[in-house]
């Protein structure tokens, strides 16, 4: 493809790519020079220009010589412009997931649903790119432009049809997921989280409803939980912008829950649809999943898909990795659940969602990353004292903090908690205190598979942890 096809200017230069990263530079690269929280790319543009990239876009100011040089006050948002025409086609159907919690939930049961009724689908996100048949890890929430149009082009020759992404705050400010036309868009819930990028509450709601944005000029539907309470704000936005709004939730006016019962292994949902009763047994712990499995559900209806089919899969999702996993049963016969709750919010829900099937204590394990948002630390202490009957403070991802000076900030607010630095012990600890009818939680990393200690990721599945200290 031509330069000039893409950018519309008079070129005859054969465009064989796009990078973001000078090293990954080649004859024919459109290179895409940004600020970054580390680097400053437009540092790397005569180096991006020596390796053969023929155009470079970058802010107006930037010092570009012997290419073209593709300008926007914005380059960010333009670079995936250019870069969605050049790796085109994508898959027929996709829709996005936006929302503090809940998006990896959401956008695989989609996938599971889609699955199960017949379509070739996909799921990208914190788990990484999901296939029926492969899963392939991208390191972020939202990777970057390049590999998330690359996963999306591949995918579409794969002859998959249907892709459910996460569209983290991150990536929907960074233009880290655009340029692919969405069927429908989702929101999930909103609570305090990643206040070290955005600053403020407010800034990071306006980061999520980027994604809303996207859909003003196409007219397509957006699913959203009703029952959050920033919910009847995000429904505002939608209606003033002429979107069609579908609700699920005890508000919910496509899918409405009207009963919600914890069971031995999950839980039965009473819900009404199109004026008619349905009873759902879904085999999911954790009241929470009710409203990923209802919003995965809109988003399949929202495309097209039919109740009957939609109905029947969501009897049979499957658990999520890391997200209220059963990790192992003690020989003791306590169960040990791994889930990835790193915010007062999801931490809060973890909790809530164990405690119907707990007999006798709930004991909770838990860190915070470090180079986070240190204010949401003393919040994860309150709640888990508050909440459980036995709380261990631990190391998550301390990455350049002093993990002493973290566990000390969560322990603050943490009245009655244990102090237990190393991770593996903290939940060796818990298990040896556990007696017949409790419940252990080890919360803050779920599928995550290393540990972040300086500048080194050291192997740590807490899951395969939990085994080896139960056996």
């Amino acid at each position: 493809m031509r330069l000039s096809d893409i950018a519309g200017i008079d070129s005859d230069s054969e465009v064989t790519g796009f990078a973001i990263d000078h090293r990954k530079v080649a004859r024919g690269s459109v290179f895409g020079a940004f600020a970054g929280a580390v680097f400053n790319g437009e540092d790397f543009i005569g180096q991006a220009v020596d390796r053969g990239a023929v155009a470079v876009v970058a802010r107006p100011g930037a010092a570009v010589d012997r290419v073209p040089h593709l300008a926007d006050p914005e380059p960010r948002r333009l670079f995936a412009e250019l870069a969605a025409k050049f790796y085109a086609p994508y898959p027929k159907t996709v829709v996005a997931v936006t929302g503090t919690n809940g998006k990896t939930s959401t956008v695989e049961m989609t996938r599971q649903i889609w699955r199960m009724s017949g379509h070739r689908s996909a799921s990208i996100g914190t788990l990484g790119v999901t296939t029926s048949d492969d899963q392939v890890k991208t390191g972020l929430t939202t990777p970057d432009i390049v590999t998330f149009l690359n996963n999306m082009a591949g995918l579409k020759r794969m002859g998959v049809t249907h892709v459910a992404y996460e569209a983290s705050s991150h990536g929907l400010d960074q233009h880290r997921a655009e340029g692919v036309p969405l069927a429908a868009a989702a929101f999930t819930n909103f609570s305090r989280d990643h206040l070290d990028y955005h600053g403020t509450m407010d800034e990071y709601f306006e980061a999520k409803m980027r994604l809303f944005e996207r859909l003003l000029q196409s007219g397509r539907p957006v699913v959203i939980w009703a029952d959050d309470p920033k919910a009847n704000e995000v429904i505002e936005r939608a209606e003033a912008g002429g979107l069609e709004v579908l609700t699920v939730g005890r508000k919910g006016n496509m899918i409405r829950l009207v009963e919600q019962t914890p069971t031995a292994l999950g839980q039965t949902l009473k819900l009404e649809h199109e004026g008619k009763p349905y009873r759902l047994p879904l085999p999911l712990i954790g009241a929470y999943q009710a409203s990923n499995v209802l919003t995965a559900a809109g988003l399949v209806l929202a495309t097209g898909g039919e109740w009957d089919e939609t109905f029947a899969a969501m009897q049979r999702v499957a658990p999520v990795r890391g997200r209220l996993e059963r990790a192992v049963i003690s020989r003791g016969g306590v169960p040990v659940y791994i889930d990835y709750a790193h915010t007062p919010d999801a931490l809060e829900a973890a909790i809530a969602a164990l405690r119907p099937h707990v007999e006798g204590r709930l004991i909770t394990v838990f860190g915070a990353g470090g180079d986070r948002d240190q204010g949401k630390r003393p919040e994860m202490g309150a709640v888990a004292s508050r909440l459980s009957d036995v709380v261990i403070v631990t190391d998550d991802n301390p990455r350049s903090e002093d993990p002493a000076v973290i566990r000390s900030a969560i322990m603050a607010a943490a009245t009655g908690a244990s102090e237990v630095a190393g991770r593996r012990e903290a939940i060796a600890e818990a298990i040896r205190i556990a007696r017949a009818g409790d419940i252990v939680l080890v919360a803050g990393k779920g599928h995550e598979t290393g540990q972040i200690i300086g500048d080194r990721v050291l192997p740590f599945d807490d899951a395969l942890v939990a085994r080896e200290c139960a056996a």
